[in-house]
């Protein structure tokens, strides 16, 4: 038979990845970087509402495409 290991008998924590960290490691700094991105990406500032004629034209725009 092969020498692979039965994946339902393998531990996760055991499983090393790429940069030598086990996957639950992994998951914690996915967690806390994603938790740290959305608290940094707050509403932009810089962006200025739309005019009625910013709004009339995308409107028209649309139209025509669709």
């Amino acid at each position: 038979m092969s020498n692979k290991p039965d994946p339902d008998k393998t531990d996760p924590e055991q499983i090393k990845g790429p940069g030598g960290m086990n996957m639950r490691e992994l998951h914690e700094l996915v967690k806390k970087s994603h938790a740290r991105d959305q608290i940094s990406r707050g509403p932009n500032a810089l962006k200025q509402p739309q005019n009625r004629w910013q709004r009339l034209v995308r409107y028209v725009w649309d139209k025509k495409r669709g």
